[in-house]
């Protein structure tokens, strides 16, 4: 039986610099970093919610090649107002999808951007 949602995993092309965008654009800290013969990882958790994490994974040698879009569509943050939410990433360089939030399916507002890697991210604004 399923208890909780563990994490999300996004495949990166450099460590260091995906690890430093998820740190100052949102806040996360490294729990775990270590690698294999194959891959390199790291274990990314919010101080507000420890119980749920990012994975970063870096094939040291690929053997395979990933689609741009993955198999993950996309990775969400809850924001308490996405008008100062946008407003804020956009002063750090985030270029968002559209001008605007778009609704949600339950009346709340979302808008997409990509990470470093050409992950989809997505700021979520809950309905009050």
């Amino acid at each position: 039986m399923i208890s909780k949602m563990e994490h999300t995993a996004i495949i990166v092309s450099d460590m260091d610099r995906s690890i430093a965008y998820y740190e100052s654009m949102f806040g996360f800290k490294v729990r775990l970093r270590g690698e294999n013969n194959t891959r390199e990882m790291a274990f990314l958790y919010l101080e507000q919610q420890p119980g749920m994490e990012i994975e970063l994974i870096r094939d040291i040698d690929p053997t395979m090649s990933y689609s741009s879009t993955g198999l993950v569509n996309h990775l969400a943050f809850t924001v308490q107002n996405i008008e100062e939410a946008i407003f804020q990433f956009r002063e750090k360089g985030i270029e968002f999808l559209s001008q605007e939030p778009n609704p949600t399916l339950e009346g709340g507002r979302m808008i997409l951007f990509h990470g470093p890697n050409g992950e989809l991210l997505q700021l979520v604004e809950r309905a009050q």
